[in-house]
């Protein structure tokens, strides 16, 4: 089993190696501090490692690295600075989540979106947190909660492909095609919740040749086999849930989605087998 320095090591050279690969993405700077003493590798490889902790939190994170591991990352500034330099790292963020599944050997993929709720409802009546951001009510089978909605698209074998992060009153079937967009053709397993959308089906057949299929549609016969098929994708939200996506501490929508994306890129780490599995 691998220990943390090896993971904080395997961690490093995915996010190096990607960025040796793609020189571009390592030129956005345009100050004069175009190569800090820690690199931007260092930089999300600490970030990431909050997955391999179990830790809620970032800051929590930083604190164990800086208190524990300190001479693997001696150039390590305050969390704050840290912080700011992960946020701005958020489009390689983004680019890296594909880059750590396996090759997809077929076309069957999933969709299903999951609450993110940023505060307890015995605060709905005074919340302000991230209204300005986006967050608003929306309601799921557990009742009403403020916040956003995660939209996700996976391969049917676990691999995160594509996700979108919307106000919570957002109907799923509006995100649907932005999300196909991220695979060519196949299909698309979905729940009842996208079943009466005479508009989105043909379009994403037509636009995109994404054949949708629900429980509906499977009829009595192949109900029950597609239902079980589409589950597979409540063992994804499950495996995020694990590393607390769920828990909102930033107070910027783009800081919660930077940190949903480090979380993404994580799962699909483990699920690639780079990283060993949470216990």
């Amino acid at each position: 089993m691998q220990s943390i320095a090896d993971q904080m090591l395997v961690v490093f050279c995915f996010v190096d190696d990607f960025l040796l690969a793609h020189p571009g993405q390592a030129r956005w700077r345009t100050s004069n501090n175009a190569r800090p003493e820690f690199t931007d590798a260092e930089v999300l490889t600490v970030a990431l490692m909050q997955g391999c902790f179990g830790c809620a939190s970032l800051k929590q994170t930083h604190r164990l690295v800086a208190q524990n591991w300190r001479h693997l990352f001696p150039k390590l500034p305050g969390y704050q600075q840290w912080l700011a330099r992960l946020h701005q790292l958020a489009p390689l963020v983004g680019r890296l989540v594909p880059q750590a599944t396996q090759p997809l050997a077929d076309t069957l993929y999933l969709i299903d979106s999951k609450p993110i709720p940023v505060c307890k409802p015995v605060r709905h009546g005074r919340v302000r947190l991230l209204r300005d951001e986006g967050a608003y009510f929306g309601k799921n089978k557990a009742g009403w909660y403020f916040g956003f909605k995660l939209h996700l698209l996976a391969h049917h074998s676990g691999a995160l492909l594509c996700a979108f992060v919307t106000p919570a009153n957002w109907d799923d079937r509006d995100v649907a095609v932005a999300l196909a967009q991220a695979v060519d053709g196949g299909t698309l397993l979905a729940d009842l919740g996208y079943r009466d959308a005479k508009a989105l089906e043909p379009l994403l057949w037509d636009e995109l040749d994404l054949l949708l299929v629900t429980p509906a549609h499977a009829g009595q016969k192949h109900r029950a086999l597609v239902s079980s098929v589409r589950e597979r994708i409540e063992t994804c939200f499950s495996g995020l849930w694990s590393r607390f996506v769920d828990r909102v501490f930033s107070r910027s929508f783009h800081g919660l989605w930077n940190t949903i994306k480090l979380k993404m890129l994580h799962y699909n780490l483990c699920q690639a087998g780079v990283l060993p599995r949470p216990t």
